[in-house]
């Protein structure tokens, strides 16, 4: 129920500048456009975050990664293949991402969705998604739809119906940074 409903009129918003509140593969999540610098802002605005923090970009298949980074570690896509918790994996060398999205040191955190409704978005979208917990900053994350703060509620451009009524708590990703060898180290199991 309102699965179809919800993808579109998502990537209507996120195709005129908006930003939304969305359930992902792992906790709810507030996206955009990541080569829309003013939909960006506002979400740092709304979460009172700081703009010198990176934000995760969510992508629908592994190939989709060398859209956004220059790094290519074919050994590490199989390690991810393996995995069955949403990992977000830090790449260096980022490219084709508005600035606000990439880290001081050029790198950029992705994840490849296995989620049903993030997949069929961003592929409706036809570009990724910027992905950050619905919280405003320095408060906890929320891990259930009805935990997201009311300002968080009221900031976003559209809110998804799918998925709201859930009662399993989502839980964040894994993260994990390749270094420009391709050897990897876990930040977050």
């Amino acid at each position: 129920m309102y699965f179809e409903e919800d993808i579109e009129n998502c990537a209507r918003v996120l195709k005129e500048g908006g930003i939304i509140l969305y359930p992902t593969d792992t906790v709810w999540g507030i996206g955009c456009d990541p080569t829309n610098e003013q939909a960006i802002s506002k979400i740092f605005k709304l979460k009172q975050r700081n703009e010198s923090k990176s934000m995760i970009i969510l992508v629908a298949e592994e190939s989709d990664i060398l859209n956004y980074t220059n790094q290519e570690s074919i050994k590490f896509y199989d390690y991810l293949k393996g995995i069955n918790k949403p990992t977000t994996v830090i790449y260096q060398q980022a490219k084709n991402l508005s600035e606000k999205v990439i880290a001081k040191d050029g790198s950029v955190a992705i994840r490849v969705v296995k989620d049903k409704f993030c997949k069929e978005l961003i592929k409706r979208f036809g570009n990724s998604l910027v992905s950050t917990s619905s919280n405003i900053s320095g408060y906890p994350a929320p891990f259930l739809f009805s935990d997201i703060d009311i300002l968080i509620k009221n900031g976003v451009d559209y809110i998804v119906r799918y998925r709201q009524d859930e009662t399993e708590p989502g839980q964040p990703s894994a993260i994990v940074k390749i270094n420009d060898d391709g050897s990897y180290i876990t930040i977050r199991p």
